[in-house]
């Protein structure tokens, strides 16, 4: 048996970073989000409850939000039709440097599974846990947008 990879891919453990389950209600599994890896951009699979892959999301190159909108693209599995998207909305550049306050956006087609929706609510609170950095300094938390 031949073990060995190329760079660009990664042995069978570790094929997905990280993967939550959305429960709803608790106990009763109806969607998973997998974290693929990928050398320059973050990837996620959709799954449901049978974890099959139903979506992909693909973030940008850049997740800072320096000057605008950061946009995840929420595709059909083949990466051709963009059907949605989870955005990190720019709020203008004083509200961004003096207050805490971030403001999120989830868009998919309102045709979408009941079960599928929540899903992408996890997926919104996935994005946010990985790319939003807490900062104490002095006895006070600023967030920023990594």
């Amino acid at each position: 048996m031949d073990s060995s990879f190329t760079i660009l891919e990664l042995p069978p453990g570790l094929r997905y970073l990280l993967q939550i389950e959305v429960q709803i209600p608790p106990g009763v599994p109806i969607g998973y989000i997998s974290q693929t890896w990928h050398p320059c951009v973050p990837k996620f699979t959709v799954q449901n409850e049978r974890k099959q892959d139903v979506l992909k999301i693909i973030g940008p190159c850049i997740t800072c939000s320096c000057v605008g909108n950061v946009d995840f693209q929420i595709k059909s599995l083949d990466e051709k039709i963009v059907i949605g998207r989870i955005s990190k909305h720019w709020s203008g550049f004083l509200k961004e440097v003096l207050t805490d306050v971030d403001s999120f956006g989830i868009y998919f087609p309102m045709d979408l599974d009941v079960k599928m929706k929540a899903v992408m609510l996890g997926a919104c609170f996935l994005i946010v846990s990985l790319f939003l950095v807490i900062i104490i300094s002095g006895g006070a938390a600023r967030t920023i947008w990594r």
